[in-house]
């Protein structure tokens, strides 16, 4: 029997509560409703690290981010680490990229046969976080421009990148097509919106009623009220420097809608083609991101946080023997991609070569819960924060663990918008103290912290040396001459990522001035 063509269809920091298969009734994208109908909807999936690279490596290791030192967006991804592609290899099949995947270091294919195109963000550690700097240390320049700034335009950096990224992966599609032989292949497509800044064409901008778009359900929260890890991540992204209206707040929710709409026509273009090579009934097609953003719930943005828009991600999976139509409400993520694919792919089975933390879903795809733990986590210790941070949900419950300063505990099914903290109460003493014990199981905070300074402490001298040369010697893989200057590159531009980005939209807006950055006051908290 011939195995399947497995193609992974992938958005960058699209929430799944934004889509309608998970509640949102406002975004427009029949082919993500299409998609879900012809396969299995995951309804509560999570990314294992709310932010680009880690992520994405764990979805790719079958490996949870602290088991391979995926600390953050300039951690290294070593070649010995056994990729999805490594083992599809071994059942002859071909791996094919075209797109995002933001791996940092000199290996740049990682198992990929071919690499279609060249990636948006740098190789190289430019981007290392410095916890010894406080909140402030974001190295990416992220900041709340992003949401002030928001809006139409005739041509970003993103469409340029993802119109590419489209146009060859479905020319790649009518090549294999063509192609002699059984042999099946692996395609990734992974596209860079809706990703900030949030700037979307006018063509889907108009299919929007401004008026119409939904707000935030939990307003901003008071910067005393917030916890630990949120009053970080408020001067991590300048919220003290910029006043964010309620008109702002529904310009970056509209642009981001119709940025999910952008990936929703090029999915349904990929689409098209497969039906028309006849190969769409022989492919499996997963759809995923790898996190979400805020969205300006509770009056945050953007991702590095616990918070279900910042976690919870789309996936799904349809294709040949799986049924149709059919919702999984079982905790999954996106560790727990790897092995499933491999079953897919090998009657059953999974033949690892290491331990993985990932587990096989087939058997909530089509019918069985037996032995599913309904166990999920997620890790954070990249720009913003500065101790380890860890988090695991079991059932309906949800427990955020930072470390050297309160936890937090949520009831989701009681308590979607994650407002009222458990944490302490006598009533979910003994869930508390079990979620607590999951969070810890070989995971040492104290261990971590010392790994991630002394990892950052090598990487940031490496950069230190090499930066002045990052430009040319970068170990990005260049698939078009001239990639290295046209993508964000460490060595660039350092006013960070957005405002690079902010310079390639068309018609150009004028940057929008913050105030300086004040001393962060003594507020409980704050402290390294």
């Amino acid at each position: 029997m011939r195995r399947p063509n497995i193609i992974l269809f992938m958005a960058d920091q699209m929430s799944a509560l934004a889509l309608q298969q998970y509640g949102n009734n406002t975004v427009i994208a029949p082919n993500i409703a299409a998609l879900s109908e012809r396969g299995v909807t995951f309804k509560n999936a999570y990314t294992n690290y709310p932010i680009c690279a880690p992520s994405r490596y764990t979805m790719l290791t079958g490996r949870l981010p602290h088991a391979i030192d995926a600390f953050d967006n300039a951690a290294e991804l070593p070649a010995a680490v056994p990729t999805l592609m490594h083992y599809l290899r071994t059942m002859n099949y071909r791996t094919i990229i075209s797109g995002k995947m933001h791996f940092v270091g000199p290996d740049q294919h990682h198992g990929y046969h071919e690499r279609l195109t060249t990636d948006i963000y740098p190789a190289d550690f430019a981007w290392v976080p410095d916890w010894k700097k406080g909140p402030r240390n974001a190295p990416t320049g992220i900041n709340m421009r992003a949401v002030v700034e928001a809006g139409w335009c005739v041509r970003s950096m993103q469409l340029d990148y993802d119109e590419e990224v489209a146009f060859f992966g479905n020319q790649k599609l009518y090549d294999l097509a063509r192609r002699t032989g059984d042999d099946p292949f692996f395609l990734t497509i992974s596209l860079t919106h809706p990703h900030t800044p949030f700037t979307a064409s006018r063509e889907h901008w108009d299919r929007y009623d401004h008026a119409a778009i939904d707000m935030p359900k939990v307003p901003p929260i008071p910067l005393d009220q917030l916890d630990t890890h949120s009053k970080w991540l408020y001067y991590s992204h300048g919220r003290d420097r910029l006043t964010i209206t309620d008109e702002h707040t529904r310009n970056a929710r509209h642009a981001y809608y119709a940025m999910c709409s952008y990936i929703d026509d090029k999915l349904g273009e990929m689409m098209k083609v497969l039906e028309a090579t006849n190969m769409l009934e022989d492919t499996i097609i997963v759809f995923t991101a790898d996190h979400g953003d805020m969205q300006g719930e509770r009056g945050m943005w953007f991702k590095q946080t616990f918070f279900e828009n910042s976690t919870r991600i789309p996936l799904m999976v349809s294709g040949p023997g799986l049924p149709k139509g059919k919702t999984v409400s079982q905790n999954v993520s996106l560790v727990d991609l790897l092995p499933t694919l491999l079953a897919q792919a090998n009657d059953g089975q999974v033949n690892a070569v290491t331990a993985l933390e990932g587990v096989d879903m087939t058997g909530l795809m089509t019918g069985s819960t037996k032995g599913w733990s309904d166990q999920v986590s997620c890790e954070y210790y990249d720009m913003g924060v500065c101790a380890p941070c860890r988090m695991v949900r079991e059932g309906n419950y949800k427990y955020v663990y930072t470390h050297g300063h309160p936890s937090m505990l949520f009831d989701l099914e009681a308590d979607p918008t994650e407002t009222k903290n458990l944490a302490g109460m006598p009533a979910v003493a003994t869930i508390e103290q079990r979620l607590h014990a999951l969070t810890m199981d070989k995971w040492d905070p104290d261990a971590m912290t010392h790994r991630i300074l002394e990892s950052q402490a090598s990487r940031a001298l490496i950069w230190n040396v090499s930066k002045a040369d990052s430009i040319r010697d970068n170990w990005s893989a260049e698939v078009r001459k001239g990639d290295k200057q046209r993508w964000v590159r460490g060595g660039g531009d350092q006013e960070g990522t957005n405002a690079v980005k902010g310079k390639m939209r068309l018609p150009l807006v004028p940057a929008v001035q913050q105030s300086e950055p004040q001393p962060i006051p003594d507020v409980p908290g704050l402290k390294v």
